[in-house]
C-alpha cells in the first residue's frame, strides 16, 4: 500500500505538470471561503473534512472520514465516505443491463446485484488533480473500458469542487468517446451536523429533514433494489419528509415497520432508498437537513431528479471518529449515527424503461454528461 509520503511526492509531480499546488503535509488539499472550509484527497475524489459555523460561532466538521489519508484505501468496509462512485452509482439489478440489444454482465458484489459498478469503481481509484486554487479544486479520471466488469468504452470524467460564502458547490462532467455506456454519478456525502458532539446522543434521529418536493419514492426489495413501483408517502408515514418542515428524521422511529424499512429482512433500520424530486422551481432548496443541537442547517440544490437517503444502518461501531469530532476518544461510528445524502438519477433506471430514464443514463460518443449540486450552510 502506498504511504502518505509516497502519495504526496507523486501528487506534487502531478501538480507541477498541471500547474496546480501540491497537497499539504497531511496529504490534503484545502479550499475555503467565508463561513466554510473543505479538504480533499485524490483517492475517490474524496471530501475528508467540511468545516462550517455552529450556533455558537465555532467551526465544526460535519462529514465523516478519517484523520489518516492512508486509511481510505485500506478500510475493508469501504463505506464510500464522501467520494464519487462510478461510472454507475447505486445498484444495477441482477448485475446485467442491455444497450442496443446487447446484454452486458457486471460484477455481482451486492447479493446478486451490482453496487456502484463493482469493487473497482471510481471511489477506489486515485484521481488526478487537474486544477486548484484557493477556493476551487478539480479532480479528473480516465476510466478504461472494462476496468469495472461490463462497463464498456473509455469514460473521461472530472469533478470540480468550489466554495463561496457558506456554500459547497459540486459539478461533475463526463464523456464517453468510444461507446455507449451506463453513466450515473453522485457525491456520496455522509453527514452528522452535530459533529458527534451532542452529549445526549450520537444518533441522527434528532436531526430534522425536509424534502418539500418529494412526496413520492421508489419501492425497494429486501436488497434495496427498486422494484419498479413508485409509491406516495402519506403525511406522517415512515417515508414522509414532505408534509411539514419540522419533521424529525426519526419521527417514525417507534413505529412498527421502521426497523426493516430499508430491507434486509428486518435488519436494516431506517432508510436506504430513493425519493423523487418533482415540481421544484429552478434553484430551489430541495432538501433541508438541520440540527437543533448545533444549530446548523444545510440546504441542498441540485439538477438531479431525486435523492438517496441512507441512515447508516450498517455502521457497526468498528470505525473511529476523526479527531475533529466527538467529545470522547472512545466514540465510534455506530448504527444510525449519520446520514448519507446522494443527489442522483433513478437507481437501476437503465433496467426500468417505464420510468423514462434510460436515455439519461446512457452516454455515448458526441454526448456530454453534467451533474450539479450545492450545499448551503446556515443557522436555524
Amino acid at each position: 500500500m502506498r504511504s502518505t509520503a509516497f502519495l504526496i511526492a507523486a501528487l506534487a509531480e502531478v501538480a507541477s505538470v498541471y500547474g496546480a499546488p501540491a497537497p499539504a503535509a497531511d496529504g490534503k488539499y484545502t479550499i475555503s471561503a467565508p463561513g466554510i472550509k473543505a479538504q480533499f484527497i485524490p483517492y475517490g475524489a474524496t471530501l475528508t473534512n467540511l468545516w462550517v459555523k455552529d450556533k455558537n460561532g465555532n467551526d465544526i466538521d460535519v462529514v465523516l472520514g478519517y484523520d489518516d489519508v492512508d486509511y481510505y484505501p485500506k478500510d475493508p468496509g469501504h463505506p464510500v465516505y464522501n467520494a464519487i462512485p462510478g461510472r454507475y452509482a447505486n445498484r444495477i439489478g441482477k448485475a446485467t443491463y442491455t444497450i442496443d440489444g446487447v446484454v452486458y454482465k457486471t460484477q455481482d458484489n451486492d447479493g446478486g446485484n451490482t453496487l456502484h459498478s463493482g469493487t473497482n469503481n471510481w471511489s477506489f481509484r486515485f484521481w488526478e488533480v487537474t486544477a486548484a486554487s484557493a477556493d476551487s479544486i478539480t479532480f479528473s479520471i480516465k476510466d478504461a473500458s472494462n476496468s469495472s466488469l461490463g462497463m464498456i468504452g473509455l469514460v473521461e470524467s472530472s469533478v470540480t469542487y468550489s466554495v463561496t460564502n457558506n456554500t459547497w458547490n459540486i459539478k461533475i462532467t463526463a464523456n464517453s468517446p468510444e461507446a455507449k455506456t451506463p453513466v450515473l454519478l453522485t457525491q456520496h456525502t455522509y453527514f452528522n451536523l452535530d459533529a458527534y458532539k451532542n452529549p445526549a446522543t450520537d444518533l441522527v434521529w434528532d436531526h430534522n429533514l425536509y424534502l418539500p418536493y418529494s412526496k413520492r419514492y421508489l419501492e425497494a426489495d429486501q436488497g434495496a433494489l427498486p422494484t419498479g413501483k413508485i409509491l406516495t408517502a402519506e403525511p406522517g408515514s415512515i417515508n414522509d419528509f414532505a408534509s411539514k418542515p419540522d419533521l424529525l428524521f426519526g419521527h417514525s422511529r417507534n413505529v412498527t415497520g421502521f426497523k426493516g424499512n430499508c430491507g434486509a429482512d428486518g435488519v436494516c433500520e431506517g432508510y436506504n432508498g430513493y425519493w423523487l424530486i418533482e415540481g421544484a422551481p429552478k434553484d430551489a432548496s430541495v432538501l433541508t437537513l438541520s440540527s437543533a443541537f448545533s444549530g446548523v442547517k444545510a440546504d441542498l440544490r441540485t439538477d438531479q431528479p431525486g435523492v438517496v437517503l441512507y441512515s447508516c444502518s450498517w455502521m457497526d461501531g468498528s470505525a473511529i471518529l476523526k479527531s475533529t469530532q466527538g467529545i470522547s476518544p472512545a466514540q465510534r461510528v455506530v448504527k444510525s449515527s449519520c446520514v448519507a445524502i446522494e443527489a442522483q438519477d433513478y437507481p437501476d433506471g437503465i433496467n426500468h424503461p417505464e420510468w423514462g430514464r434510460v436515455d439519461a443514463q446512457i452516454l455515448g460518443p458526441g454526448e456530454k454528461y453534467s451533474w450539479e449540486s450545492s450545499w448551503t450552510f446556515g443557522l436555524i
